[in-house]
């Protein structure tokens, strides 16, 4: 069993009744069930500026104007899950020699490990961690983490919760997109969604490597300058070659990404897909989610 497979057991005890995706251009909504209703509400540009950093909020009102137009309107509280863009989280991938049982000895050592890596208190952070299963085989543990300062998760859920909904789970993404990745080999998801690229390495579902950065300009050359680097990784750390690289949210660079990368990689290269539609830069994560 994966983390992924993990966060699909999660989802099912039991899932919210709504999920949403936020990103710079909208909310990407989803009545969860046997056949899910979908629906976006775009924000106005500047209403959310993602930052791994600052808070992303801008336009609060804006935000719950929206928020408000796709929350049920019955009164009742629901639970919700809340997708938030990759760049206001930041992921690790941590090995471990030795991982201890005891949850507060594995969230010190967690702590301690990224204090260095993020540029605000890790103490007062918003933080997850998963143990992937099958660590521990072979003498490493491999850990995946998420943190995002408390000010920016907590910006995030206010309109939920001011419209009746309750935030459950809140998690990123690239997190969930990966549900929509075979679990067979090693496959690169490079996501795009405006100027932010997250690049992802799954093996065998196990996850091995997530960057999200911003780039100078969304131009298949910049991709190319940040991606590259991801597949001499992979040769001189897993010793393996990758299988498939998906690709997401590139829109009308498609062709020519597709083009480039296969040419110069000379690897199978294919969009991400899904049963409920296209992935797209703003709504792949929900969609993931869904698939879960």
């Amino acid at each position: 069993m994966s983390i992924l497979d993990t966060l699909a057991a999660i989802l099912r005890d039991p899932p919210p009744a709504y999920a949403f995706e936020l990103s710079e251009s909208g909310i990407a909504m989803a009545r969860t069930g046997k056949t899910p209703e979908m629906d976006f509400r775009p924000l106005p540009p500047g209403a959310i500026s993602v930052s791994p950093i600052r808070d992303n909020v801008v336009q609060p009102d804006e935000l719950a104007l929206a928020v408000r137009s796709l929350a049920p309107q019955n009164g009742k509280r629901r639970k919700a899950a809340l997708i938030l863009p990759d760049y206001s989280a930041r992921v690790f991938v941590l090995d471990f020699d030795s991982f201890p049982g005891d949850a507060k000895e594995q969230l010190s050592l967690v702590r301690f490990r990224i204090r260095k890596s993020i540029p605000y208190d890790v103490e007062s952070a918003a933080l997850s961690y998963w143990v992937q299963p099958g660590s521990g085989h072979g003498g490493k543990f491999d850990v995946v983490v998420a943190v995002a300062p408390l000010e920016v998760v907590s910006r995030f859920e206010a309109p939920f919760r001011s419209a009746g909904l309750n935030p459950g789970l809140v998690t990123i993404s690239a997190l969930c997109a990966l549900r929509l990745v075979r679990p067979s080999g090693v496959n690169v998801l490079a996501k795009l969604s405006g100027q932010i690229l997250t690049i992802a390495v799954a093996d065998h579902a196990r996850v091995r490597l997530i960057r999200c950065l911003e780039l100078p300009a969304a131009t298949v050359a910049d991709v190319a300058a940040d991606l590259y680097p991801t597949f001499v990784y992979i040769d001189d750390n897993l010793k393996v070659k990758a299988t498939k690289l998906l690709l997401c949210g590139f829109g009308d660079l498609y062709q020519e990404a597709q083009q480039t990368f296969t040419r110069d990689l000379g690897i199978e290269v294919e969009p991400l897909r899904s049963p409920l539609g296209p992935p797209g830069p703003y709504n792949a994560g929900l969609l993931g989610y869904l698939a879960s």
